[in-house]
């Protein structure tokens, strides 16, 4: 007989759980990683611009946060090991830093409408980011 401990529900947790840490590990520090670089790479800067009450700033912030997620947990669920989660990741961060300057080069003078607090020059990016972030999970997932 075996003991609640010993059942083989219990044994898969246990082997499993560390494994399901690291993964949910790496993907949330790349996720952090791409936020930053992207932070780093655009001309305004958002955190100081959120901090100053700026919403534009916040809606454009999170549409790369989320933009970024969703890709990101597919390729989560899709890769098999540590490295190709890192290369997806790193191919997502890409494509959305691209779809950031595309976005630029149709409105002309995104990084200065978002400083100065304009929602719809926001929400076309936040748009754009989050149709790219859909087609990139569907391509992710093959």
């Amino acid at each position: 007989m075996t003991t609640p401990l010993q059942s083989p529900e219990i044994q898969a947790f246990a082997t499993g759980f560390p494994l399901t840490l690291l993964h949910f590990g790496v993907t949330l520090t790349i996720l952090f990683a791409a936020a930053a670089l992207y932070v780093m790479l655009t001309p305004h800067k958002e955190i100081s611009l959120i901090r100053e009450g700026n919403s534009a700033a916040a809606v454009s912030l999170a549409g790369v946060l989320v933009g970024l997620a969703i890709p990101l947990a597919v390729s989560l669920k899709a890769s098999t090991t540590l490295i190709e989660l890192a290369l997806w990741g790193a191919a997502i961060v890409l494509v959305q830093l691209l779809i950031f300057r595309l976005v630029d080069l149709v409105l002309r003078g995104l990084p200065k409408r978002i400083q100065d607090g304009e929602m719809a020059a926001a929400a076309m990016l936040v748009g754009a980011k989050l149709a790219t972030a859909l087609i990139l999970a569907a391509a992710v997932s093959g």
